[in-house]
């Protein structure tokens, strides 16, 4: 089955802390909340320097989409997120304090429940063939269409920018004409 998530759909839901706001591409189950996900997928636009919400017991993969990157400060040691579309993993319990280096950043998020088997996170261009696959495909490029070298075709569907699709195992072919997220999901 495919199920067409489009970006225009998304609610934004404003952070705890009051840093960003974050929209849910999908979670399961379904309509879970942030206290009951056995996995959530979002874009999340941070606005402002400051500490990232905890989230117990989850781990995380984070991957820069928009802006000049940030500089974090995870269990107290430095990561530098400065490049574009390169899935970075940490802990979501562990204090995460966060600088903006240039402005405003949307990143990709991908938070699953440890101990429960981790989806795999990659971002791709090209085409590339999905067999029996159990994913989530997400444009993450600026553009909407073939002419500008953007934009994203696959099982029939054409998504433009954040356009997302679930695939619950069945073939498909990935034509990613600029970079495109690819989560492996468990069934």
């Amino acid at each position: 089955m495919t199920v067409l998530l489009p970006a225009a759909g998304r609610a934004a839901v404003a952070w705890k802390n009051g840093g960003g706001v974050t929209r849910e591409i999908a979670a399961f189950p379904p309509g879970a909340g942030m206290d009951a996900f056995a996995w959530r997928v979002s874009l999340a636009e941070v606005a402002a320097d400051g500490p990232f919400s905890a989230f117990p017991e989850v781990e995380r993969t984070l991957t820069l989409v928009e802006g000049a990157g940030m500089d974090l400060t995870v269990g107290g040691r430095r990561r530098l997120v400065d490049t574009r579309y390169v899935p970075q993993d940490f802990p979501g319990d562990v204090p995460t304090d966060c600088r903006l280096l240039g402005g405003h950043v949307v990143n990709f998020n991908v938070m699953w429940r440890r101990g429960a088997a981790a989806p795999t996170v990659a971002v791709v261009r090209g085409r590339l063939s999905l067999r029996a696959a159990h994913a989530l495909v997400v444009a993450l490029g600026e553009g909407e269409g073939e002419g500008d070298g953007e934009g994203v075709d696959v099982a029939g569907v054409r998504l433009g920018r954040h356009d997302a699709v679930l695939l619950t195992g069945e073939d498909a072919l990935l034509h990613a004409h600029g970079p495109t997220a690819v989560v492996g999901l468990t069934p």
